[in-house]
């Protein structure tokens, strides 16, 4: 099972490195050839008419880096959108769970793996697990508390595989958050050594390059910051859908383990 685990997070930093380059090349592209279009700047070098991808240009060469980011982040979310929508499965997950109280409730367990096996998804494989397992401990000569632990214990297994496929690339994204913002400073320190660099040279201070140094610190706080509270509010959002889903799973397996003591206490 071990191995199983680290496969799926390797497959998954793999996958996140192809995410994060196709990215690089679309920020880097964007940033040179439409930001950096000359057409956009006047003989100056000022962005005609205050021109956004002009004076995004204005910002320096950590813009685009942190446009990777701010990029890596938007795909990032929409791949965990789409796969936590897979691993509820295809119908509404409160709905499925109760039906599979339900029917436990009965002592049903073919109807439930039915319902599994409709259901599909992470949840639905993580009790279709429980519930074969179920049939094998229930024909075991223990103590039903016993039971109950053995199928807590494979409920717990089943979710360990799953949880690797939910967590996929959380990490990065909450990486981001911090990076983003660290960036955008790194950016903004850059922008001020220009512009003090400009009031610390001989006679008056060479305005044009005062006016690029602060513009160019201001919109690299400006894209660090945004870059960075996006990737907390993501990371916020869907580390909620993954604890929603396991939520689910420990009831369930609740009740399953539930059906034991009940026969216990039929006895």
């Amino acid at each position: 099972m071990k191995n199983q685990v680290q496969k799926k997070a390797k497959k998954a930093s793999l996958s996140a490195m192809w995410v994060i380059l196709g990215c690089a090349i679309i920020a880097f592209c964007f940033f040179f050839l439409v930001c950096g279009n000359p057409a956009l700047f006047d003989e100056k070098g000022h962005p005609i008419g205050g021109n956004l991808f002009g004076t995004l240009f204005m910002g320096g060469y950590v813009i685009p880096i942190v446009m990777t980011l701010l990029l890596t982040v938007v795909a990032l979310s929409v791949e965990r959108s789409i796969a936590l929508g897979k691993a509820k499965g295809k119908g509404k997950l409160l709905l499925f769970v109760e039906n599979v109280k339900s029917e436990l409730e009965k002592g049903d367990t073919e109807k439930a793996q039915q319902l599994c096996k409709a259901q599909e998804g992470s949840v639905a494989n993580v009790l279709t697990s429980a519930l074969l397992r179920y049939e094998d401990v229930d024909k075991r000569d223990v103590s039903n508390d016993e039971k109950a632990a053995l199928i807590a214990k494979e409920i717990e297994d089943a979710t360990t595989l799953e949880l690797p496929g939910m967590e996929k690339n959380l990490s990065i994204i909450a990486t981001i958050s911090t990076l983003g913002t660290l960036m955008g400073l790194f950016g903004t320190v850059l922008g001020m050594i220009k512009s003090f660099g400009a009031m610390g040279q001989e006679g008056a201070p060479d305005s044009t390059k005062l006016a690029v140094g602060i513009s160019e610190a201001l919109l690299n706080t400006a894209m660090g910051i945004g870059t960075g509270a996006l990737a907390i509010i993501a990371y916020g959002y869907y580390s909620g859908k993954v604890q929603d889903i396991t939520n689910f799973i420990d009831e369930v397996g609740f009740a399953i383990g539930q059906t034991f003591t009940k026969k216990k206490l039929g006895k």
